[in-house]
C-alpha cells in the first residue's frame, strides 16, 4: 500500500493515503460547512441547518464510542494529517446485529481524486478489525453516481432500490440500498 502523499504525477493513478481520526474542537468550521450545505441535504436524510452552538456542543459531548453514542463520526485527513478532506460517519449502529449505516462526505476540492475510495477502505478495515462489525450499509441517491461508484468500487453490493425515498422539496428521488458484509 502506497503511503507517500507526495506522489509524482506519473503515479497519480494510485490511491491517496488517508487517515481517520476523532473529531477535535478545531473541526467546528468543517462541520458547520458540511451540515449546512444545501447540496448535501438533497442526497441525504438531513434537511435542517445546525448552529455553531449545537455543533460545538455535539463535538464536546460525543464520547467517540460507537457503543455509547450509537454513532461515530471520523474526520478524514490526507496521509500527512495536515489537510482535512472529509468526514466518514457510522450511524444507526445496532449492537445486537453488529451493523451500522455509512455516511461519507468528501470536501469539494478533494473529490474525484480517490479520497472517497481510500477513506471507505480505511473505514471498512476499522469496522472489521476494531469494531468487529458484521455489516455496513448505505442508502445512496440513485442520481449520486460518484458516490455509488465509490461504494461499489470497495465491494458494496446493491441489494434493493427504494422508490421515492428522498424528497428535495420539489421532487422525490430513488435510493439504492447497498450492503457490505464484513
Amino acid at each position: 500500500m502506497e503511503k507517500n502523499s507526495s506522489l509524482s504525477s506519473s503515479c497519480s493513478h494510485r490511491r491517496p493515503f488517508v487517515l481517520l481520526r476523532a473529531m477535535e474542537p478545531e473541526d467546528l468550521d468543517l462541520l458547520y460547512r458540511i451540515e449546512n450545505d444545501y447540496d448535501l441535504w438533497r442526497v441525504g436524510s438531513t434537511n435542517v441547518p445546525y448552529s455553531r452552538y449545537v455543533l460545538h456542543d455535539y463535538i464536546a459531548n460525543t464520547t467517540g464510542d460507537i457503543f455509547t453514542d450509537k454513532q461515530l463520526r471520523l474526520i478524514i485527513t490526507d496521509g500527512s494529517g495536515a489537510n482535512v478532506v472529509g468526514i466518514a460517519d457510522l450511524v444507526n449502529f445496532n449492537p445486537q446485529h453488529l451493523r451500522a449505516e455509512v455516511g461519507l462526505v468528501i470536501e469539494k476540492a478533494y473529490r474525484g481524486q480517490g479520497y472517497g475510495k481510500a477513506a471507505m477502505e480505511e473505514l471498512i478495515t476499522y469496522a472489521r478489525e476494531v469494531l468487529h462489525l458484521h455489516q455496513l450499509y448505505a442508502l445512496v441517491a440513485q442520481d449520486n453516481t460518484a458516490c455509488l461508484r465509490v461504494f461499489k468500487a470497495v465491494g458494496f453490493q446493491q441489494n434493493a432500490q427504494l422508490k421515492d425515498w428522498l424528497y428535495d422539496g420539489k421532487e422525490y428521488h430513488d435510493v439504492e440500498f447497498l450492503q457490505f458484509l464484513l
